[in-house]
């Protein structure tokens, strides 16, 4: 398991346990992120109250195509695979998935599955809206992704025409 987003964890002794990062510690960690550039710790701070964290084993289904669920999910140790009807990828430390159900409201577009073990953080589609509209780095950065996967799915499809 990839404990790389602990490892930037800085620990206060006195304060609290070793093995209970605070919604400081997770603004930290999410702040290395590309999604997060330029958000403020304190917005992080406020972000991170709202997440729900989870663990999955290699070959567990974190969400399913056609779930109605529309939170954004960070990915913060381990790989997974999100496959869809036309393309499959693997997502690692530091990446997202859930963007597309959170910005058009419909159900899920990909089913998510946990190729090593991975630990993920969900976060309220309506906290991420939030944020995103405060930060046009954060929105540039999901459409920027956007973006380049649909340009990659294009390029695919005229290979396969060709």
């Amino acid at each position: 398991m990839n404990l790389e987003p602990l490892a930037l964890i800085h620990v206060h002794p006195l304060l609290r346990q070793w093995d209970r990062p605070t919604r400081s510690d997770w603004a930290n960690v999410l702040a290395t992120y590309p999604l997060f550039a330029g958000v403020s710790r304190r917005r992080l701070r406020k972000l991170a109250n709202k997440a729900t964290f989870a663990e999955f084993a290699p070959g567990e289904t974190i969400i399913f195509a056609g779930d109605r669920d529309q939170s954004l999910y960070i990915v913060l140790g381990g790989d997974v695979k999100a496959v869809s009807t036309l393309a499959r990828r693997v997502l690692g430390s530091g990446d997202y998935f859930g963007e597309v159900a959170m910005i058009d409201g419909r159900p899920r577009s990909a089913t998510v599955v946990a190729i090593s073990y991975a630990h993920v953080m969900k976060l309220p589609a309506p906290s991420v809206m939030k944020l995103a509209r405060r930060h046009a780095g954060m929105t540039l950065n999901i459409v920027g992704d956007l973006t380049a996967r649909l340009r990659h799915l294009e390029t695919q499809a005229a290979a396969r025409a060709a």
